[in-house]
């Protein structure tokens, strides 16, 4: 059973504001060197963090930060930007130093995270994740302690999107699968755990209207998301643009063709609001994932971790 989790996991936990809750109690949690939660109230000039217990003040020093900090592989914005969000440690002094009631560190947490989990995995793994910060290319999830890992933008679904925020936002909580290492980091993919075309597929039927998302719009007719990892193909429609919603009535599903031809009814705004995510694979590891439907002349398969597509 995985004890290492995304920071915030522990936060509320019964177990992690018992050993808080005193001196007496984190001094335990010391001896047995637990991994415990709280918020980082600020970063000194320093780039110490000072987090507010219940019985007083305890400080990580910039050293203990994060792993990496001391040899400049990880930057002091990786502390920074901790201010007013939980942060795990592991407890090394409880003696009082300084005006502070403990001495913690986030490093030797997340250096037996590494030694203990992260390096455990292999390519197929699902694990859990939080996405921590979106840029254009992709979105960075915290994998463990804080420990952050990049799902690039191609690999969150199958429909195309023009930024991760049309699918994730941060502190949301995810799944993804590991899809191999790079320089020793932990490379990500989260498609496959979004069902294949025939599972997406099977949700809809001809002669239905629904909603979708308005993702392109070409000469020869309009992409439109129904599910993250499916789109169908309507007819232009005036006023239709990438970015709004739409209501479509559902032509015809051919799956030997891995097509749905749709027919727009109307255009809205999005409300702003992201889905809750589907995911169609509840097992803890895949070997092999094919979206494709067979006999439909594509042939889309991840094999961890190689992804051929023709």
């Amino acid at each position: 059973m995985n004890v290492y989790h995304p920071e915030g996991t522990l936060l509320s936990s019964r177990e992690n504001e018992y050993f808080l809750s005193t001196p007496e109690r984190l001094a335990q949690a010391a001896s047995e060197g637990r991994i415990l939660e709280a918020r980082a109230s600020l970063c000194t000039k320093e780039h110490d963090m000072i987090i507010d217990l219940p019985f007083g003040r305890a400080i990580i020093p910039r050293c203990e930060g994060a792993a990496g900090i001391s040899d400049g592989s990880v930057r002091d914005i990786a502390l920074l930007s901790r201010v007013g969000k939980p942060v795990c440690f592991i407890p090394i002094s409880t003696e009082n130093t300084g005006g502070y009631t403990a001495i913690l560190s986030r490093a030797l947490a997340q250096k037996r995270c590494m030694e203990e989990y992260i390096s455990t995995l292999i390519p197929g793994d699902i694990i859990d994740a939080c996405v921590t910060h979106l840029e254009g290319f992709g979105a960075f999830a915290d994998i463990g302690c804080g420990i952050s890992s990049l799902i690039p933008i191609d690999a969150i679904s199958v429909s195309r999107i023009s930024h991760p925020a049309d699918r994730f936002y941060n502190g949301m909580k995810i799944k993804a699968v590991v899809k191999g290492r790079d320089a020793g980091r932990i490379c990500l993919s989260h498609k496959e755990l979004l069902g294949t075309w025939a599972e997406n597929a099977a949700l809809f039927c001809t002669g239905e209207t629904v909603s979708g998302e308005i993702r392109s719009v070409e000469d020869y007719g309009i992409f439109i998301e129904l599910m993250p990892n499916l789109a169908g193909l309507a007819e232009p429609f005036p006023g239709a643009r990438a970015g709004l919603s739409a209501s479509v009535f559902i032509k015809a599903v051919i799956p030997d063709k891995m097509k749905i031809k749709l027919i727009i009814v109307d255009t809205f705004e999005r409300s702003g609001v992201l889905k809750p995510i589907e995911y169609f694979t509840k097992e803890s590891h895949i070997d092999r994932w094919e979206y494709s439907v067979k006999g439909s002349g594509k042939n889309i398969i991840t094999q961890f971790c190689e992804t051929v597509k023709v």
